[in-house]
């Protein structure tokens, strides 16, 4: 019932960009908050960026911001992660996740996962 894949990864220079995407289904008219989180290999999965379906609020990391750019399609259920300037650093699987949480950013507080996606930033 709640299950998607991220999508959108791939190979990329640095400084180049991507967009990644999730079409989310299963959740109705409810509004929620969509999370974008990555893991680095031999890290922790951090959180990057968060949006609110209800009112488009956005929140971003510090280490991302000005550089990555959330934004839902409401009428499709799908959210993107606009991703400029990339870095070596930025390498990571990228997944999206559902949830309402309390304190966006922090993984426990999002209940539902998707698939995630690869994106590795390499000359």
């Amino acid at each position: 019932m709640f299950s998607w894949q991220a999508s959108g990864g791939g190979l990329v220079q640095p400084g180049g960009s991507l967009r990644l995407s999730c079409a989310i289904s299963g959740f109705g008219s409810v509004a929620y908050g969509i999370g974008w989180f990555r893991q680095a290999p031999g890290k922790a999965r951090e959180g990057v960026s968060h949006i609110s379906t209800s009112d488009g609020r956005t929140l971003y990391a510090n280490s991302v911001k000005d550089r990555f750019t959330i934004s839902v399609d409401n009428a499709k259920n799908t959210v993107h992660l606009q991703i400029n300037s990339l870095k070596p650093e930025d390498t990571a699987v990228y997944y999206c996740a559902v949830g309402w949480p309390s304190i966006p950013l922090i993984e426990s507080e999002y209940d539902y996962w998707g698939k995630g996606t690869l994106v590795t930033v390499s000359s």
